[in-house]
């Protein structure tokens, strides 16, 4: 069977659901699998995401408003709000 008949079978399927706690339990499975997709994600942008927390954690960051400033002084760049 091909995935979109798959999902349509599901379809049908969730559509003669009438338990709250079953279509609950749906909700938590999909919201799980869509959440978690950073483990999908290559080892150079895992790295940059941790090295970038990491700056955030150690106080080598700044606000949206600093940036905006120094990207206007710099490079004549202006961040509309």
């Amino acid at each position: 069977m091909d995935l979109q008949a798959e999902k349509l079978e599901l379809i049908k399927q969730l559509l003669e659901v009438n338990d709250p706690d079953v279509l609950c339990e749906i909700k938590a499975v999909l919201k799980r699998n869509s959440a978690d997709f950073y483990h999908y994600l290559p080892d150079a942008v895992k790295n940059s995401i941790e090295a970038g927390l990491r700056d955030i954690e150690n106080g080598n960051s700044h606000s949206r408003g600093h940036a905006s400033h120094d990207l206007k002084t710099r490079y004549g760049v202006k961040i509309n709000h």
